[in-house]
């Protein structure tokens, strides 16, 4: 990771995480080396990352498991989540994949539980591939974007499962913060 990219993804932690309530269980999807979980240690006990580039199981640095795989299939079983981060993760997922994504969210999140969720607007994968052009940033999984539509997270993640709490821009407009409660159903 460049400094720039550290940057960014720095600013995306501190903004999602003023939704975490110290000691929550957090369950962090495309968690890269885990640093959301180890952010100012307010994860609790059982909080995990699942993504799949990690290589092999791993701890982060405050004790936090890490888990190779794809979610929702490669989730090791355990007890509901408190919360569960999706930071510049969903933009990455196709979008015939959306509702498999939002069952294995409503399974794995408490009711009353929070899904905290960044995603990049859409014109940022044009800002991105310069950047990555100019060697400012590695540009992580980039041929993965596909032109996200930021309005379509409200329709993923819809009542009777979820409702949405909060819509924000954030970085200078160019990235959204939702979060959502999810509902007893």
């Amino acid at each position: 990771m460049t400094f720039l990219d550290r940057f960014i993804q720095n600013w995306r932690v501190r903004t999602a995480s003023r939704f975490i309530i110290h000691g929550m269980k957090v369950l962090d999807l495309g968690s890269a080396d885990g640093v959301l979980l180890d952010y100012s240690g307010i994860c609790g006990p059982g909080s995990m990352g699942i993504d799949p580039t990690l290589p092999a199981p791993a701890k982060t640095a405050g004790g936090h498991q890490l888990v190779p795989g794809f979610f929702p299939q490669d989730l090791p079983p355990g007890r509901p989540f408190d919360a569960i981060a999706m930071l510049a993760v969903l933009e990455h997922f196709p979008n015939d994949q959306h509702a498999i994504l939002a069952d294995g969210i409503a399974k794995h999140l408490r009711p009353g539980g929070l899904l905290v969720i960044t995603v990049p607007s859409a014109a940022v994968d044009h800002i991105l591939k310069v950047l990555t052009t100019l060697r400012l940033i590695h540009g992580m999984s980039l041929e993965e974007h596909h032109g996200y539509d930021t309005s379509m997270t409200a329709q993923i993640f819809c009542p009777p499962r979820f409702r949405l709490l909060k819509h924000e821009k954030f970085q200078l407009g160019l990235n959204n913060l939702f979060v959502f409660e999810r509902l007893a159903s």
